[in-house]
């Protein structure tokens, strides 16, 4: 089993981050976990889209 970490500033990052990995591992996946922290710096707002998706590693013949 193996996990896999993506942290974007931006939804649509993290969407295409996902479905680029996922299209690589198949039908692999055991779970995805999903999350969003904002914080303040001055007066802007500043979000952070993160995902951990754990799969199955394809065993070599």
């Amino acid at each position: 089993m193996r996990v896999r970490v993506f942290d974007e500033m931006h939804e649509q990052d993290l969407e295409n981050s996902v479905n680029s990995f996922l299209s690589e591992i198949g039908d692999n996946v055991i779970d995805i976990k999903y999350q969003v922290s904002i914080s303040m710096f001055a007066e802007e707002q500043i979000y952070c889209f993160s995902a951990m998706i754990l799969y199955k590693v394809k065993e070599e013949d």
